[in-house]
């Protein structure tokens, strides 16, 4: 979880690879409504994240249901968003970074529908979480992941 550009789709995906898992974007479950508004540079407001959170829910009910294993790559801004999310053996991994760094990394991002201008509506909605593991985003993809697998695996022995 984290802001548009904490690198949620990089971390994610390369956390799935060396867990062995399924990866799965939240962004693949927008509506072509919310993808118009966030190109635009138009801030979603919660009652455009309602159907967003409820089809996530379904997909993570469905992967507890069939015993998979998934890293979602998801903003999850705000605390009843979390909740909303928090399903069975769910983990949140907070992307933590400072504005400056993500706008520049944002400067550089070609492909991807949300932009700088978006990320500062999501600096105003983001509610920090404190039952996350947290890793802040200064390093590499690879050594974030290290992190996250070096806390994931400490979690599991407490």
């Amino acid at each position: 979880m984290g802001v548009v550009g904490s690198g949620k789709t990089t971390v994610g995906k390369l956390l799935a690879e060396k867990m062995g898992w399924q990866f799965s974007d939240a962004d693949d479950f927008h509506s072509p409504e919310n993808i118009e508004k966030i190109s635009h540079g138009i801030p979603l407001d919660d009652s455009d994240r309602v159907p967003w959170l409820a089809a996530l829910h379904n997909a993570i009910q469905r992967w507890e249901t069939e015993s998979k294993n998934v890293v979602l790559a998801c903003s999850a801004l705000k605390q009843s968003y979390r909740d909303e999310l928090r399903v069975g053996d769910v983990r949140f991994v907070y992307l933590k970074g400072s504005y400056d760094l993500i706008r520049e990394r944002l400067r550089v991002r070609r492909g991807h529908f949300a932009s700088e201008s978006i990320l500062r509506s999501q600096f105003a909605d983001l509610e920090e979480p404190d039952d996350a593991i947290t890793v802040e985003i200064g390093n590499s993809a690879d050594a974030i992941v290290s992190q996250v697998v070096q806390k994931l695996n400490q979690q599991r022995i407490s």
